[in-house]
Formats: C-alpha cells, sequence, structure tokens
C-alpha cells in the first residue's frame, strides 16, 4: 500500500496567474485540490515542505491527509509543475479520494533475483521496456510497485504482465499480454558466450601445469 502522509495547508482567496504570484512571495506554493463531487478547494503549502516531498521520490504514488485550517482532506497528487529555470515547485494538482474510488496511476516496476537468472549470470544484460506500468487501483489502497522476480530466465526470455500476479484489485490500463522486461544476450550473442563458458569449464577442470601426470 503507499505511503499516507500529512501535509498542512490553508486556503487561499485568490485564483490566478497574480494571486498564485502573491503566494509565491510570501514563501508559499499554490495548489488545488479537485474532484469528488465537490468543488475546487484552492490552497498554499509551505514550499520548503513541498520541495522535501517532490524530491524524496513517488510524490505522484503518495497519498496525503491535507489539513486544511483545520480541516481534512485525503488527496493524492495529479500534477505538479516545475520553474524551468530553477526546478522548483511552482503548483500542484491533487485529486480528492472518496471510499471505493478507483483512480488511474502509474505503478512502477521493481526487479528481484538478478543472481538466480542464468541469462544475467553469463553476460546477458536486463532490458527494461517498461519501467511503470499505467493501472486502475483503489484510492485507499495504491500499491507501492508490481514485483517481478527474475529467476530461471536464460537469454531471450520475456517477462509479460498476464504473467505476474498483480496487487488485489489492481488491473492494467492497457488490456494486452504487454512486455515488462526482456533478458538480452551479451554483444556477441549468446554463442559466443556459451563458448566462453564452456572454455572456462575445461580450464577449471585441466590438471595444473606443472603437476603430477
Amino acid at each position: 500500500m503507499a505511503e499516507i502522509k500529512k501535509l498542512a495547508a490553508t486556503v487561499r482567496s485568490g485564483t490566478g496567474k497574480g494571486a498564485a504570484r502573491s503566494v509565491r512571495r510570501e514563501g508559499r506554493i499554490p495548489a488545488v485540490i479537485y474532484g469528488g463531487g465537490e468543488a475546487a478547494t484552492p490552497i498554499s503549502l509551505s514550499y520548503r515542505d513541498l520541495h522535501k516531498l517532490v524530491y524524496a521520490g513517488h510524490f505522484l504514488t503518495t497519498i496525503f491527509e491535507i489539513d486544511i485550517d483545520g480541516k481534512s482532506e485525503r488527496a493524492i497528487p495529479r500534477d505538479y509543475q516545475l520553474d524551468v529555470v530553477r526546478d522548483t515547485p511552482m503548483h500542484v494538482d491533487f485529486l480528492r479520494l472518496k471510499a471505493g474510488q478507483k483512480i488511474k496511476v502509474a505503478v512502477p516496476v521493481h526487479f528481484s533475483n538478478h543472481e538466480a537468472a542464468p541469462g544475467i549470470k553469463r553476460g546477458g544484460s536486463l532490458n527494461i521496456v517498461r519501467h511503470t506500468v499505467e493501472m486502475m487501483v483503489p484510492g485507499d489502497n495504491i500499491p507501492e510497485a508490481i514485483m517481478v522476480d527474475l529467476t530461471g530466465l536464460d537469454f531471450n526470455d520475456s517477462v509479460h504482465i498476464q504473467a505476474l500476479s498483480l496487487p488485489a484489485n489492481c488491473a492494467p490500463v492497457d488490456k494486452s499480454n504487454f512486455t515488462i522486461a526482456t533478458i538480452a544476450p551479451p554483444a556477441g550473442g549468446a554463442a559466443a558466450a556459451e563458448a566462453e563458458a564452456a572454455a572456462a569449464a575445461a580450464a577449471a577442470a585441466a590438471p595444473a601445469k606443472g603437476g603430477k601426470k
């Protein structure tokens, strides 16, 4: 499940570019909470708090309990804007989360057991086709990642989405059996890798030079 973090905010009275600039001059960042069948709520956030959260990673898959002048709203960031020169936060859009609501989220893909993949052990490489997968997930139970076990994978083997055990009540937006990753042979090809492995095995089996005959 995605981590839930607390975030303090205040209601801001104005909207538009002029009001947003005024908020930033006060050392705060303008934002808005929308959705859930309610009117949009313009808010402002601490620049320092938001900067840390954005650059800590997983910002767009983190659920926030936002305290708005004493009223709590559960929401998830849907978009944020950075200054094109300084890469500092400029604005955030939050989506309200209601009980039972499903939302579309890009869930990261994580890989495990690289050392148990014969293709990687023999010099191949993991070619990641999808670093994230867009999924419809419960708004109150967003998965942290899709896990891919590489055990047993050899040269030219592929991992497809339908072969994976996905988190409960979560489904990919793309309904095809798309590829997540493949094991690519080394630059010289599988035959070269096999020949190198055979030569290494033969060398290890040969009697030591100068030993007894």
